[in-house]
This record gives C-alpha cells, structure tokens and sequence, in this order.
C-alpha cells in the first residue's frame, strides 16, 4: 500500500491514538494543535508536529493543507473551534475533510458546512461494545452503512471440518463470509474462500444486514 499524508488537527485522545496507528502503518502524519506541550509529546512518533491555531486562517494557511490526501479535525468538544477549523479548510480550498462529531447536532452542522465524512469515537465504541456483550461469540463490530454491520466472529463448534459451499452461509442467513483468519497466520484469507475448510480457531469477517448478523448469532 502507497505511504499517504495526513494532517491530524486537534490532539485529544482519539487524535492521538489515530496518529500513531496511521504512523505504524507507514504513513506521514503531521499533527497541529495550539497547546505546545500536546504537540511536543508527540512529536517523536509522527513524521511533523506544529503549534497552531486552527480557529485563525493565517495560521492554517502556514499549514502544507495542499500536500495532504486528508485532513481530519479531531476537534469534539470544542463546537466553536471545530466549525471554525473547518470553515477556514474549506475557503483554503481543502477538498477532503474529515471531521470529529461529539453530537447529532454538530455533525448536522457539519454536514451543512459540507463534510460528509464525520466520525463518531466515543459513540461508535460504545456500539461496538454493546454489540460484542450482546453477541458473545463475537469478537469486533464495525457499521458499515445504515442497517448494515461487519463483523468478526469465532468459527462456531457445528462450523468445524465443513467448507463454506457446504455451509451455505449466504443463502441460509443472508450474510456473506469475506476474509478468514487463522490466528497462526499474520494476515486473513480473502477471495476464493468457498472450499477452504474451517478449522476450530478461526476468525469468520462477516457483511450483512444487522437482522442477518443477528439470525447468524442465534
């Protein structure tokens, strides 16, 4: 996969565990954020660190915006400076922009500004939480599109010995199985999964509707 550059702009704890993980993925990631002791502290682990006032165009416009393939404004709490930041992004002639949301009424306000893609931290790890108590078996849950989950479940116990074509997941519960993973090897298994035999410790990747999610549970 191509390196990519990111500009992160706020550094609260998403902020931080976002840069890092885009880091190890081998992408150039700068940071900005108007505390100098947050950007000094993170400043040995991403590729640059500025101290910035998002809110003041001048300041942003010192920014290599340009360069970047997104910037995303990690900014939730703060609903003033979070508009503000994207207002000014938006008249420095940024096209994709990624925002932070803390409620349904800033990302609405988002959205009337013109950023479709909006993420939702501490909601969606709540949700990914209370699907994975409600789903014993079931180890992650991401929401893909409304009505509709990924999920990653262990290889249930009647799964064991049999092939996908000889289960028939799609047809029987209306979801479809697209990566296998077993924990002894680094990476999953994708594609041309209909004959591989499912083995006890293997992880199924599953799309579907949330009903099909829900009938493959039960």
């Amino acid at each position: 996969m191509a390196s990519k550059q990111y500009i992160i702009i706020g550094l609260g704890n998403s902020a931080i565990f976002l840069a890092r993980h885009l880091t190890s993925l081998g992408h150039d990631v700068l940071v900005v954020d108007n505390h100098p002791e947050k950007v000094q502290d993170i400043s040995s682990i991403v590729s640059q660190a500025m101290v910035a006032d998002s809110t003041r165009k001048k300041q942003l416009a010192s920014i290599p915006l340009q360069k970047a393939d997104c910037v995303i404004v990690c900014i939730g709490e703060n609903l003033e400076a979070s508009l503000l930041t994207v207002l000014n992004l938006k008249e420095l002639g940024v096209k994709h922009i990624i925002a932070k949301s803390s409620s349904a009424a800033h990302s609405s306000i988002l959205e009337k500004l013109g950023v479709s893609d909006i993420f939702h931290p501490e909601r969606d790890s709540a949700i990914a939480l209370a699907e994975r108590l409600n789903r014993p078996n079931m180890l992650d849950f991401l929401p893909f599109m409304e009505g509709f989950s990924i999920v990653e479940v262990v290889c249930p116990k009647d799964f064991i010995g049999k092939t996908l074509k000889d289960l028939n997941i799609t047809h029987k519960y209306g979801v479809q199985v697209i990566a296998i993973r077993d924990p002894q090897e680094p990476t999953p298994k994708i594609g041309n999964l209909a004959d591989i035999v499912l083995q006890e410790d293997d992880v199924l990747f599953l799309i579907g509707p949330n009903e099909a999610v829900d009938k493959f549970k039960s």
